[in-house]
């Protein structure tokens, strides 16, 4: 159905799997052979390879739905990071866009934004404030990346909202 739908919306799209991306450096390759200057993830889970990084260092964005470097690393997605922030009694959680390196969650932060964790959250309550920041600056930072990228320069937002 995904691949389908960029299909239909003229997207260059395809789909690999482990092997390909760890084994046999199909998935560079392909990334190469199509020129691509910048890979923007979407809470990707798998880690990165280290050829890949090394070819895209500085030029990979992956999105995180909590404020790094707290609440990361392996195993931290989804409900599971959204309880911890509950289980830590934060009073704020947010997203944090970052680069991608060797390790998880762990690159270079580029943008955090903040939402309030209000007393009767549950897991379910919080993700959904954590997406609506996720919908509203993924796209504004992708932007800017690539409008950095074109003009030579790459940038750091680092801002707080």
């Amino acid at each position: 159905m995904v691949l389908e739908r960029a299909a239909t919306l003229g997207v260059d799209a395809f789909f690999f799997d482990r092997s390909q991306f760890y084994d046999t450096g199909e998935v560079l390759m392909m990334l190469q052979r199509r020129k691509i200057d910048l890979l923007v993830l979407a809470g990707f889970l798998w880690l990165v390879p280290e050829a890949v990084i090394d070819a895209y260092r500085g030029r990979i964005v992956n999105i995180h739905p909590a404020l790094l470097p707290g609440f990361g690393g392996k195993g931290m997605y989804g409900d599971s990071v959204h309880r911890a922030v509950l289980d830590a009694g934060c009073s704020e959680s947010g997203i944090t866009i970052h680069y991608v390196n060797e390790q998880y969650d762990s690159g270079d932060i580029i943008f955090q934004a903040r939402c309030p964790v209000l007393p009767d959250d549950d897991a379910e309550s919080l993700a959904a404030r954590v997406h609506e920041l996720e919908y509203r600056h993924y796209p504004e930072v992708i932007s800017q990346l690539i409008d950095g990228i074109g003009s030579g320069g790459t940038q750091i937002l680092n801002s707080l909202s």
